[in-house]
């Protein structure tokens, strides 16, 4: 468990704050590309770290995060008109440009505005496009950001990644602590057959078959999550985060490895995955201390992403949900995620449908902030407990001017998660090195 400090530390991210003060070191995601799809679109709003902004895309397609208050009357920017490469107040007509500059004062004489321009300008985050997303960095406008972390799925063509985003009514924290808990697999993501908790491919189906029949591994890894559910962890250290091992037992002397990705300051890649299968991820981006968006990413480093399978991303597969235009999911907290008990009994052990929503259930359900100060913790939760340690470390990190983990070594997130079924008697050290080769973290500095 944690103290009410560090519980504190972990969970508020607003300006000042050790945990913001660490976020801020990092290039986060701020939106979709697609929430700005054109020259000269309508202005979003935006809110990261608790901070408002107005986000537009210029005429020449560049894109600019301002703060929203216009400098004469404190106008709302929101309100603004995009045009002519610049967002322009609609009160008395002041323009601002993606860097925040002023560039017109029209309600004032030509002198008189020169003299002003200068002092008038907005504070403008540096902005950066990659992977179908914008990345926010909030250094001082003087300052040289550090380079974007090189994650693969933003390296692969476009039509070999899907990305999209969900809202999420809880701290950023315990999201992503489910992200990284792959220990409920066994339970939470668990079907029902016969009043028996068994995997998602038997789930609601007539008499079971004989054990392993049939079986390939791809669907008897899903009956051995729900069989074993206390899979043996253990935790390895790179250049940007951690990677999370856990094995289970399977049908023979094998074990199923199921390996996860944290990368600071709020990155998953998430298991479930063999080789040929489309590799998943997710951010933990903190709306407020109380809210969150998740940003979903699919893709795969040999081919595209065909029609069929980016249609079933769209409608919320997997880790991702099914949402509304404002990207708000269906199931939420106001209707109790959908859950239907007579499901609960018959189909899934929640009886809530969707991998993703079934995870936003149970993560709302600690509430807003959950209190570590009250939990009993064992060894499943050891790379919850890992997360928190290296997430506070680069807290004291960024409050006593140390660069905190990663900022420096963006190399060292091309790195990969995924499945394997190897040997009983190998080494952790073998079983990644034969499912990642370099992608697991070593040869970025671990």
């Amino acid at each position: 468990m944690l103290t009410l400090e560090q519980n504190e530390t972990l969970t508020k991210t607003g300006p000042g704050t050790p945990m913001g003060t660490a976020f801020r070191r990092y290039w986060l995601p701020a939106l979709l590309s697609r929430e700005l799809p054109a020259p000269d679109c309508d202005p979003v709003r935006v809110k990261l770290l608790g901070e408002e902004f107005v986000a537009f895309r210029d005429t020449d397609g560049r894109v600019g995060i301002v703060e929203p208050r216009c400098p004469h009357r404190g106008a709302n920017l929101f309100f603004g008109r995009n045009e002519r490469c610049g967002l322009r107040c609609a009160y008395h007509g002041w323009k601002f440009t993606t860097e925040g500059k002023c560039v017109d004062i029209p309600n004032a004489a030509p002198d008189v505005a020169a003299r002003l321009m200068p002092q008038a300008g907005i504070r403008a985050l540096h902005v950066a496009e990659a992977g179908d997303i914008v990345w926010a960095w909030f250094g001082e406008a003087d300052e040289t950001p550090p380079p974007l972390p090189e994650f693969e799925f933003m390296a692969v063509p476009p039509e070999q990644r899907f990305v999209g985003k969900k809202f999420q009514q809880c701290n950023w924290a315990q999201a992503c602590e489910g992200g990284l808990d792959t220990a409920h697999f066994s339970y939470l993501h668990a079907g029902m057959r016969n009043g028996e908790k068994v995997g998602l491919h038997e789930a609601g189906r007539g008499p079971r078959p004989s054990v392993g029949d049939n079986e390939p591994p791809n669907l008897a890894r899903l009956r051995w999550l729900a069989e074993d559910g206390a899979p043996r962890f253990t935790v390895l250290k790179h250049a940007a985060g951690l990677l999370l091992c856990a094995a289970r037992s399977t049908d023979d002397d094998r074990l199923y490895w199921r390996m996860t990705q944290f990368l600071m300051p709020n990155h998953s890649l998430a298991p479930g995955n063999f080789p040929e299968d489309t590799a998943l991820a997710n951010t933990w981006m903190p709306v407020d201390d109380t809210s969150c968006w998740i940003f979903c990413y699919a893709w795969h480093p040999d081919r595209p992403i065909g029609e069929k399978e980016r249609a079933r991303l769209a409608a919320g597969a997997g880790i991702f949900a099914e949402v509304d235009e404002d990207y708000v999911p269906l199931s939420r907290r106001e209707n109790d995620y959908r859950m239907s008990r007579t499901d609960q009994r018959e189909v899934s052990f929640t009886g809530i449908r969707g991998i993703s929503e079934q995870d936003q259930a149970i993560a709302d359900s600690q509430g807003l902030i959950a209190d570590r100060t009250r939990e009993l913790l064992c060894q499943t939760d050891l790379g919850v407990v890992r997360f928190r340690e290296t997430a506070l470390a680069a807290a004291q990190d960024a409050m006593e001017g140390r660069t905190p983990l990663g900022v420096d070594h963006p190399g060292a997130y091309r790195v990969r998660s995924g499945d394997l079924v190897a040997r009983g008697d190998a080494t952790v050290e073998e079983v990644v090195q034969e499912r990642f080769g370099e992608h697991w973290g070593m040869a970025a500095g671990g």
